[in-house]
């Protein structure tokens, strides 16, 4: 039951968050499918996408081809990084920041020149080059979403995290005493 919560919160927050449109291409999808698809099913790394991508697109009432080509294109995503983390032995904040930016080059490959040439007929030259501003700015927001969301929802990421944090604290917390004020 925990796991079916953290799914369907994940699923509100992607839909929440894509629906705020707080930056261009706001896409914390990816944040989320890696750590499931590190901890969990084969089938849930490739479903959770799935539903997301379709739910959004039902809920903008946009529903079309570009639907199900974005939802196979995760799908695919989710599999391929299921295998991926099947092999790895320990996962890291860094694993995953690296693993977002490949997953948004795949993604936006696949339904950036790929897609757009095959649906809507655009020269694969002027589709590529038409994709690379929107690539930088889905790259922006889906690793540093990918940063924030990862060790919310994969624990064994989060003493790192604390690590880190903590590391970065010492210095502020030396200078603190000298600039106490005394009352």
């Amino acid at each position: 039951m925990k796991k079916f919560l953290k799914y369907l919160a994940s699923l509100f927050f992607c839909n929440i968050y894509r629906l705020l449109k707080i930056f261009p291409n706001n896409d914390p999808i990816m944040g989320c499918a890696l750590p499931f698809a590190r901890r969990d099913k084969w089938w849930q790394a490739v479903l959770f996408p799935v539903i997301t991508m379709i739910s959004f697109d039902f809920i903008t009432m946009k529903i079309g081809v570009w639907t199900f080509g974005t939802a196979a294109a995760y799908g695919f995503i989710g599999l391929l990084f299921y295998a991926y983390f099947k092999r790895k032995k320990k996962v890291g904040l860094k694993t995953y920041a690296k693993s977002s930016f490949a997953g948004i080059l795949i993604f936006d490959f696949l339904t950036g020149p790929i897609m757009s040439s095959y649906v809507f007929a655009i020269p694969f030259s002027v589709a590529f080059l038409g994709q690379i501003p929107f690539t930088a700015m889905h790259l922006v927001s889906g690793v540093t979403l990918t940063m924030i969301i990862a060790p919310v929802l994969d624990p064994a990421v989060r003493p790192e995290v604390h690590s880190a944090v903590a590391k970065c604290a010492r210095p502020i917390k030396a200078l603190l005493p000298k600039f106490a004020v005394r009352v």
